[in-house]
């Protein structure tokens, strides 16, 4: 989650660089190995664990469960469009602005927040 968390925000600063700069490759350095030593294990992890702790808890019956795997499946989704901008940036393809990534930023952060309620609170 951190990983999900900390790379929009490399984003923000390296759009703001020009492309070419020294900054700008050693940000690109920065995003590989987040995404790829930190993020896609942490995600493979996640999944591995949590689809046997559903088994095994008998918990994959229930509704709460339901909304916070759709939740978990839209994570997925952003860690492969934040995994596809990491190519981008490394390509120097970028064409979105520092604003943008930091209203990404945020998407994790919320999604988290409910996954975390319907965890605590199983309201169905």
């Amino acid at each position: 989650m951190a990983a999900m968390l900390y790379l929009p925000r490399l984003f923000v600063y390296h759009a703001a660089l020009p492309a070419g700069s020294p900054t700008a490759e050693t940000f690109k350095v920065m995003e590989r190995r987040l995404a790829k030593a930190i993020m896609l294990p942490g995600m493979i992890a996640t999944w591995i664990f949590g689809i046997a702790l559903a088994v095994m808890s008998g918990a994959y019956t229930q509704g709460w469960l339901h909304a916070k795997l759709a939740l978990v499946l839209i994570m997925s989704g952003i860690h492969g469009w934040l995994s596809r901008m990491v190519k981008d940036f490394a390509a120097d393809r970028n064409a979105r602005s520092p604003k943008f990534y930091r209203v990404l930023n945020e998407v994790p952060t919320l999604l988290m927040i409910l996954i975390v309620i319907l965890v605590v609170v199983k309201p169905f």
